[in-house]
Formats: C-alpha cells, structure tokens, sequence
C-alpha cells in the first residue's frame, strides 16, 4: 500500500513477520524529535485467498485493545521529569503459557546525558501471539521513548497493530470474556494452552466427597 507522509515522519524501521503460508511486512514510522507513531502494511502470500478474511486493526490508545486488556500488564507514571502513557511492562503471570513473544527489538537513536546518568532515545519493538493461534495471530506494540533535552525530561508513547484470522479472534474473545469473570463462583478458569476448564463448583463438590 502506498504511503504519503508529511514533515512530522521522517524516519522509518521495517520488520517481515509470517502469517499463515505468507508474510506480512510492517513498517514503523516515527520522528526523531517526537512521539509520534504511524504503522503501514503490506502483504506477500502466494494466492489472495488466504488474506481476504484476515482483519487488522490499529490501536493509538493500547488500553483500547481486547488483547492488552486481557493479556498485558501496561505502565503507567507521570512526574516532572517524566510522562509515561500505555508503556509495556510484561505479560500479565496468569497468561504467561497462553502469551508468547515472536519478536523483541531495540532501535536506539541517540544517547543523552541527564543528571550524570545515560538516557537513550529509542524505540522498541514488541510482537506477541496466543499460544493456541501461533501462525494466525500477531500484536506488535511500538514503545516510544523521546527526551526533551531542554526540559531534561523523558516521554514514553506507545501504539499498537494486530493482524489476525477471525478463527484466532474469536479465541481472544474467549479469553477476555473468561478474563472479566475469573475468580467469580461458578465460573470456569483456564489453565495452560489446554481446552479444559475447571469449575470452581465442581472442584468444591470434588473436597467435599474426599472429605
């Protein structure tokens, strides 16, 4: 897909991931004197067929997107010298063998010295998938990191892209629905990659003929 861009990109990074029988490539626009952020995408698979029902969808906010929600622990802080929005912090424990990484880069742009001590302004780069759709799901987030050297004080942005096949969406579904209901009596929890859910009613039942 074509791209025009204005004065406010003037630097991109580029990365190929696969998908399915092919690849989609992702590039990742951004300047060297702000936050902001722009994704394009391009495809190469060798028939059409396989990426017609593949569904795309791009996040400015990270805590807008059902797989962030669910699955990723995101950090939050503001003071004087530093304003952090939306930053990736890990993978939330319980989801830790539903999650995996696929990718996990650092760009730095330049190094600078505030305070005595060394800050870089540079960007990285996050790809994750569900375990269970590992070649029909991906959400790569791009993490931000601007200093203001005038203020001596450091920005953190971030946005995401997720590219998935609608079999795959309908799993992360599951998942952030069971997310919003775990722990509740009655309910099932997930446990591992594996299809079996336990309820908490049975495991209760369950002592109580042991006991």
């Amino acid at each position: 897909m074509s791209l025009k861009l204005g004065k406010q990109f003037n630097r991109n990074y580029h990365i190929r991931l696969p998908f399915l029988n092919g690849f989609y490539n992702i590039g990742v626009y951004f300047n060297k004197k702000s936050v902001f952020l722009l994704f394009s995408v391009d495809s190469e698979f060798p028939y059409s067929d396989g990426i017609v029902n593949n569904k795309i969808n791009m996040f400015k906010n990270l805590e807008s997107s059902k797989f962030c929600e669910t699955f990723i622990d995101l950090h939050n802080y503001r003071k004087s010298t530093l304003d952090i929005i939306n930053q990736f912090k890990d993978i939330k424990p319980e989801y830790s063998s539903e999650v995996s990484f696929i990718l996990n880069e650092t760009i730095s742009l330049s190094k600078i010295i505030v305070n005595d001590r060394d800050v870089y302004d540079k960007l990285n780069i996050y790809g994750l998938t569900i375990n269970t759709h590992i070649n029909e799901f991906m959400f790569v987030i791009v993490e931000r990191h601007h200093i203001i050297k005038r203020f001596n004080k450091k920005l953190v942005r971030t946005a995401g892209i997720q590219i998935s096949t609608l079999s795959a969406l309908d799993i992360l579904d599951e998942y952030h629905i069971e997310s919003k209901t775990a722990g509740k009596v009655g309910t099932g929890i997930r446990y591992g990659a594996s299809d079996k859910i336990i309820k908490l009613s049975e495991v209760d039942k369950d002592l109580d003929n042991r006991g």
